[in-house]
């Protein structure tokens, strides 16, 4: 319930290689419950496992794990291969190394190096010629290379530095979900920058576990956000656990022993203000409610705080550009 939504664009660009093909989606929308009048609203958010099935949809219509944005299809199973090939190795770096020798043996697939600089290690990607406008490809590979590596040791790896080979998207202000580390922009080539120490890790996983995990991903990978360590991820956390009775600013400050000036301080240096982590939250429980019919309106409202439904259905509207009752039709 507390799980971050997708704003609407990701699922607009993961659609583009569909139009390219000329492939008639509007049944695998409406199968996935997801309205024109969604897609069209630049506020608009969609629950994750909507996106999941979205890109498992879009995968099997287009016969190919690339969406339509490479130089060539991938067909799809080729992910579950790869995971199986790299499954048994010692530790990360001969995951990774032979995960990336097993795409490399089609000639135009995406092409990935790993290479050590001092402590670091950084995992590149040459995005340079794929058909890719709003950059869905290269953000899907990265997130799931990331969260691969980071299921297979059982860890989270804590990224240094991302890097694109573009200038910063319109849709840049949702990268701090994908990659929660300090970006660049208009770089040499796309990459994510991490330490050396996670490459010795032994691998946590084996066949078992594996077989679980393909049941969803690499789809499940990209939909869902990257919490990371952030300030404003521990406070969303913490704020959470009681959506309907919000401490204030002042009760949080306390709670993590810091000033309520040096808390504004660091939520304006992360992009974002106390009252917009409330807003978030308040909007993606209300979309995990509205996609189901365990509560009515008013108890939704009631649940998170609102005094009435018309303050609820206000705030909404406000957030996400459609009303409560619209979600829910096409929700449903």
């Amino acid at each position: 319930m507390r799980e971050r939504t997708i704003a609407s664009h990701f699922a607009r660009a993961a659609l583009g290689g569909a139009r390219r093909r000329g492939l008639d989606y509007s049944g695998l929308l409406q199968q996935m419950g997801i309205s024109p009048e969604l897609l069209d609203e630049p506020r608009a958010r969609i629950a994750p496992e909507q996106f999941t099935r979205l890109i498992q949809g879009l995968w099997l219509a287009l016969d190919d794990e690339y969406l339509g944005f490479g130089n060539a299809p991938s067909k799809p199973g080729s992910f579950a291969m790869m995971c199986h090939a790299s499954i048994h190795c010692r530790n990360l770096e001969k995951a990774l190394q032979r995960g990336l020798l097993f795409y490399s043996l089609f000639p135009d697939a995406p092409r990935l190096a790993l290479r050590r600089e001092d402590e670091w290690v950084r995992l590149s990607l040459d995005d340079a010629q794929w058909w890719d406008p709003d950059h869905f490809l290269t953000e899907s590979l990265l997130v799931i290379w990331h969260r691969l590596g980071s299921w297979l040791i059982g860890q989270r790896i804590r990224l240094e530095q991302a890097s694109f080979s573009y200038p910063r998207p319109e849709h840049g202000g949702e990268y701090d979900l994908l990659f929660p580390c300090p970006l660049t922009f208009d770089a040499e080539q796309s990459s994510l920058l991490f330490h050396s120490r996670y490459l010795a890790m032994p691998l946590l996983q084996d066949e078992r576990t594996l077989k679980h995990f393909l049941e969803r991903s690499p789809a499940d990978l990209l939909s869902r956000p990257d919490d990371g360590d952030s300030l404003s991820s521990r406070l969303r956390r913490l704020l959470s656990r009681d959506a309907a009775h919000w401490p204030d600013l002042e009760a949080v400050a306390a709670h993590l022993h810091i000033s309520p000036q040096t808390l504004r301080r660091h939520l304006r240096e992360e992009g974002t203000s106390f009252q917009e982590l409330k807003d978030q939250l308040r909007r993606d429980i209300a979309i995990y409610h509205l996609g189901r019919a365990d509560l009515s309106l008013q108890q939704i409202a009631e649940q998170l705080g609102f005094s009435e439904p018309s303050a609820f259905h206000r705030a909404f509207k406000k957030w996400t550009g459609l009303t409560p009752g619209a979600y829910r039709a096409q929700e449903l």
